[in-house]
């Protein structure tokens, strides 16, 4: 893949100029509300692109402004999906500004073709958790499942509305039932050429964002908050999932959360994560990979530029379960998957409070050291670059402030750290390393092990 500053990954919008555009369902009650479409963000891809060129979006012919009962009560679904078969292949629909949408009822949005979805209010899921997991739809992957799937060509996400998971209910459940089968915020299936952008989200149950089988994919501007109000915490809440995808861009987006700021799962290729800040998270990882024996996970090709990560437990990080059954928890056990992570690149970082600046391991879930090494993983590491990465860690692994570390040497070639201009509270840089080449750290290796995250 070749990386390339400035590069344009086009999506230069066409403006909106509907000539003669039809409406269709206008609000039923209360006060009358402007109804105006939002004007499509130019976005493009900077400075860096994964190579993939993105069609332009040819102007829409047709605006539907989507139905509501405004009350905070009455499900919407049928209007949002009602406007979604209405306006598909070519049209342009408004959540209106004003105007509030519940939904209470998962959809099935795989058809999209040629269509705007302008968010310019706020929508709401309800939080009828036993619903929700009789109905959602379920991915096959960690016991990921979505309020709704969404997939299709050429569409068009923006206005800079909110979309709220409602996931209080769910973190309290959680906390009872480890099991309880929380959905993620944007489910995304089979979406390619697109873009998602100048959006708020908040509140998800689980991940904000779970992309699957997808290809050609812009996320820009989008604000990510949204934690517990009570004792209970909002777990497993990150950023992007990505998985079985390829050609994805995620830019220019702010991130308060539980969990990885962004996580690349198995077969996620040709990835660019670039102007982000994160706080809060475990890192923008790799993995985890390897869960699942029989399967072959591959991440490539992947650059993560100029990040700001803030009070998280990791920076950069690559994960790996080894050849051992293994249990995180009780709703995530694996181990004895193989693969392949090669030509990674973590670039210009800025480090804040986190734990361990760099965290590569292949012993996820596996908290005995031992058993890890006698069973070392079966999913190689190569052509692995961490660069110019200046800041502070925490106290809580000093003296070290980064972990190097496979289950044999066999396993990892071509893993290198330079420029790392990062130290621990007491000002120095040492690391624990294991099974790795030593001269090719930019650090001081010999930190004894205090744990991994």
């Amino acid at each position: 893949m070749l990386l390339r500053l400035s590069t344009i990954c086009v999506l230069l919008s066409a403006t909106l100029s509907i000539a003669h555009p039809s409406s269709e369902n206008v609000q039923l009650v209360g006060r009358s509300y402007p109804e105006y479409p939002s004007k499509r963000p130019s976005v493009s891809c900077h400075p860096k692109s994964p190579g993939k060129h993105h069609p332009t979006s040819p102007s829409r012919s047709k605006i539907c402004y989507i139905k509501s009962h405004n009350d905070g009560k009455t499900d919407d679904s049928s209007y949002v999906l009602s406007a979604l078969r209405s306006c598909n292949n070519g049209g342009h629909v408004v959540f209106k500004k004003g105007v509030n949408y519940l939904i209470g009822k998962a959809l099935d949005l795989t058809f999209l073709n040629h269509i705007d979805i302008d968010i310019q209010s706020k929508i709401l899921f309800t939080n009828d958790t036993t619903y929700w997991q009789a109905n959602s739809f379920r991915f096959g992957f960690q016991n990921v499942t979505s309020f709704f799937k969404l997939g299709g060509n050429d569409v068009n996400i923006y206005g800079g509305g909110t979309v709220d998971g409602n996931g209080q209910a769910w973190y309290d459940l959680y906390a009872k039932d480890i099991y309880t089968l929380r959905p993620v915020l944007f489910g995304i299936d089979g979406l390619k050429n697109s873009i998602i952008s100048d959006l708020v989200l908040r509140y998800s149950p689980q991940y904000y964002f779970f992309m699957a089988n997808s290809t050609n994919v812009i996320y820009d501007n989008i604000d990510i908050a949204g934690g517990s109000t009570s004792v209970n915490i909002a777990k497993n809440t990150d950023g992007w999932d990505t998985y079985r995808s390829s050609g994805v861009v995620i830019q220019n987006s702010h991130v308060v959360n539980g969990d990885d700021c962004v996580s690349f799962k198995p077969n996620s290729t040709d990835m660019v994560v670039q102007n982000m800040f994160c706080d809060g998270s475990h890192g923008i990882s790799v993995g985890s990979l390897g869960q699942y024996p029989g399967e072959f996970d591959i991440v490539e090709n992947v650059y993560v530029y100029n990040i700001s990560m803030n009070n998280a437990s990791d920076g950069a990080r690559i994960k790996v379960w080894p050849n051992a059954p293994s249990a995180l928890s009780g709703d995530l056990q694996g181990g004895g998957g193989s693969g392949r992570v090669r030509n990674i690149t973590y670039d210009t970082w800025y480090i804040n409070n986190v734990d361990y600046a760099i965290e590569l391991y292949q012993c996820y879930g596996q908290k005995n050291l031992t058993l890890c090494l006698e069973y070392p993983s079966r999913l190689t590491i190569s052509d692995v670059v961490f660069k110019n990465f200046k800041g502070t860690t925490s106290s809580k692994y000093a003296p070290a402030i980064a972990a190097f570390a496979c289950s044999s040497e066999s396993v990892c070639s071509g893993i290198s750290a330079t420029n790392i201009d990062v130290k621990n509270p007491t000002g120095t840089k040492d690391a624990y390393c294991l099974n790795v080449n030593n001269s090719t750290l930019d650090v001081t290796c010999g930190a004894p092990l205090k744990g991994f995250n």
